[in-house]
């Protein structure tokens, strides 16, 4: 019996296309771009976006660190959310490694932050004070349940942005999860965005790889900066190979990862001793608790999952999170319920 695994969606693993591609992959000197598939790529995603370039970077966390770093100089601010992904899983690498001051204002339970809240942190104009440079958001918003940033929000904080002559910046790990869910074009939802980082891998199965896309003259300057961090990388068109059949074949599937979210969170809501947090989920990911008197602990469950062969994790703020996947199909998931009948003792 195969393992399921629902810790993340960053557990997911390439496709048979994906492994035919990436031994096919026509490959050159990236850093000098001279890599035809790496072209291909950054080419295939700024046209997806409507922008005007893109740049293959190794992963989503050196992706948001290239955006802050190239937007901002030393001693600049962006303000971020108390829940985002930057602030909170990315090492302070905007403050470490770009010398860039942060504001930090509260994200609401659904992603978003108040239009009030954003304008507060932008900074008067006075040598006291860092200069405010870049606003960012986060769409789907991890640690908000998955929640989906619809695009009136986004075109109003593009609004606030361009009122105050800074940059909008979108932490699009999962934005792909975010269009399906919306049911628009990608372009269409982040138009007003001024650079974005979407992830290859996660839902979409590319092995490596996020993109960050931009107008020419950001992701020029965003190349030198990838390279100041060691970014740049040789005959990487392998892995860009991979990251090709992802926006060629696995973008409308994750609808199905919404829809299986969806179901298991309805059958969860009838099982005692569970709370969801967000009874139904906006796109591939349910966080959940253990009500008093189950008589057992949420760290308890990982080891009871495991004699099921189910992976689960918990987070720090005492919730279970389970996410879908490309890996996670109809018999998956009729697993997962048979062991959560099991362990939480109901027929």
């Amino acid at each position: 019996m195969e393992w399921i695994d629902l810790r993340s969606d960053t557990v997911t693993k390439p496709t048979e296309a994906m492994w035919e591609a990436m031994a096919q992959a026509e490959v050159g000197d990236d850093v000098y771009g001279e890599d035809p598939t790496v072209n291909n790529l950054q080419s295939m995603a700024a046209e997806r976006f409507g922008k005007e370039a893109a740049l293959f970077i190794p992963s989503g966390t050196m992706g948001n660190l290239v955006a802050i770093m190239t937007h901002c100089h030393r001693g600049d601010e962006a303000v971020l959310g108390d829940r985002s992904h930057t602030y909170l899983y990315e090492a302070g690498g905007v403050s470490a490694l770009g010398g860039i001051h942060t504001f930090i204002v509260p994200n609401q339970s659904n992603g978003k932050i108040s239009l009030e809240d954003l304008e507060s942190a932008i900074r008067p104009d006075d040598a006291h004070f860092p200069r405010t440079r870049l606003l960012c958001l986060e769409n789907t918003h991890n640690r908000c349940g998955g929640s989906v940033l619809e695009k009136s929000y986004i075109d109003d904080v593009a609004a606030l942005a361009n009122k105050h002559h800074i940059k909008l910046h979108m932490d699009g790990a999962r934005i792909f999860n975010a269009a399906v869910a919306l049911g628009l074009p990608v372009a269409e939802l982040t138009a007003r965005i001024d650079t974005l980082t979407f992830c290859l891998s996660k839902g979409l199965c590319a092995p490596v790889g996020s993109v960050l896309v931009g107008d020419r003259a950001f992701i020029a300057e965003a190349h030198r900066i990838r390279k100041q961090l060691g970014g740049g990388m040789r005959q990487v068109g392998i892995l860009a190979a991979a990251g090709i059949i992802a926006l060629e074949e696995m973008v409308d599937r994750l609808a199905e990862d919404h829809a299986r979210a969806k179901d298991l969170a309805k059958f969860l809501m009838g099982i005692p001793g569970i709370g969801l947090d967000w009874e139904s989920p906006d796109s591939n990911m349910l966080f959940f608790h253990i009500q008093d008197g189950v008589g057992y602990t949420l760290s308890d469950l990982i080891p009871k999952f495991a004699e099921h062969k189910i992976r689960i994790s918990t987070t720090a703020e005492g919730r279970v999170r389970l996410v879908m996947h490309y890996w996670i199909d109809d018999d998956a998931i009729h697993r997962i319920k048979q062991a959560f009948r099991e362990i939480f003792g109901v027929e």
